[in-house]
């Protein structure tokens, strides 16, 4: 069982990396990352991105990196908003604002 699967994307000619870990007894853990912030699964949590003044966002109900490109933004930092990334937001639409 491979512990941890580690993908590159480019989205608008900015490159992003994904990161997928399975949990046992449970959905996996994504994180897709760019240079200026990153989508997160709801295991993450997002008052301590927005209390350390990260640029974040948060995604629910995902299994794979596809689906956290095609999810709706549940959550988004202060940082985040900033840099135009909004609740209600379909990800792939909004991630090269990350990169």
């Amino acid at each position: 069982m491979t512990m941890f699967e580690i993908d590159k994307f480019m989205i608008d000619g900015k490159s992003f990396q994904g990161v997928k870990s399975t949990m046992p007894g449970g959905p996996p853990l994504l994180l897709i990352k760019g240079e200026k912030g990153f989508v997160m699964c709801g295991y993450l949590n997002g008052e301590v991105a927005e209390r350390v003044g990260l640029a974040a966002a948060i995604v629910s109900g995902v299994s794979s990196f596809d689906d956290v490109l095609n999810a709706e933004v549940k959550f988004a930092t202060s940082k985040a908003k900033e840099l135009g990334v909004e609740p209600g937001k379909i990800v792939k639409d909004v991630l090269a604002k990350l990169g």
